[in-house]
């Protein structure tokens, strides 16, 4: 069985930007496809739309294969300890989603593809995002066609934005990718931007993305269709 294999990075902006510059070439070196994690707004003062250098950067990915994903819309409006669309009604994921894909589509970033900032959702989200043209959904535990209604189950393990950046941690991470890869499974990795500025997490993302390659997972990027036999079928974005 051939597994998969899924790296995305988040938290892109002015400050980190060049850090996920370098890290994108290290994973372009091993034929790694990457999925960029997008946010219009991110803490109380950056919005996306004033980064001329980051954006420019973004759409050129995309032209290179990137996957670009919403990744929320309004970090600094959003309670502390708890991810933007965890617990929102409808209407209100509704409105957040509206603004977010207006700013994305101004910027040439548009995208059908949702991740939610700390890879929690509410079902109000759930219900808001297929309403609001979006067609995946990539969550901590699994990944959702909204189009068919059908989840992959695959767990995200990631260091930084939500996940533990310690050592130790950083090795889990490695051997976590080597135990999922072993069996075939779908190798999904995160990696927060700002911390690509640590040498120690960079090399344990690496590794844990060499081991999945020894193993023969196959580098995908998050998409829609999920599957080649539904691209064959004429399903697609």
């Amino acid at each position: 069985m051939t597994g998969q294999l899924i790296v995305s990075v988040s938290g892109i902006e002015a400050r980190s930007c060049a850090d996920a510059e370098a890290f994108c070439a290290q994973l372009d070196a091993r034929g790694v496809g990457v999925s960029l994690l997008v946010a219009p707004r991110l803490g109380a003062t950056y919005r996306l739309d004033r980064d001329a250098g980051t954006t420019d950067w973004l759409r050129q990915r995309r032209a290179d294969g990137a996957a670009i994903v919403l990744h929320g819309f309004d970090e600094a409006a959003t309670k502390k300890r708890r991810g933007e669309f965890a617990t929102l009604p409808a209407h209100e994921a509704n409105l957040r989603l509206l603004g977010a894909d207006r700013v994305l589509e101004h910027l040439g970033l548009r995208t059908r593809l949702f991740v939610a900032p700390g890879w929690t959702v509410s079902q109000g989200t759930v219900t808001a995002l297929p309403r609001n043209g979006f067609r995946l959904l990539a969550g901590l535990h699994e990944v959702t066609d909204l189009v068919l209604d059908r989840a992959e189950r695959a767990r995200v393990v990631g260091i930084g934005a939500g996940f533990p950046k310690a050592p130790w941690w950083c090795r889990r991470v490695v051997a976590t990718s080597e135990r999922i890869a072993r069996r075939g499974g779908r190798v999904r990795l995160s990696v927060g931007a700002p911390q690509l500025s640590d040498r120690g997490v960079v090399v344990a993302m690496l590794d844990a993305v060499d081991t999945a390659l020894e193993h023969g997972c196959r580098p995908e990027r998050y998409s829609w269709p999920m599957s080649p036999a539904e691209v064959a079928s004429g399903l697609s974005a």
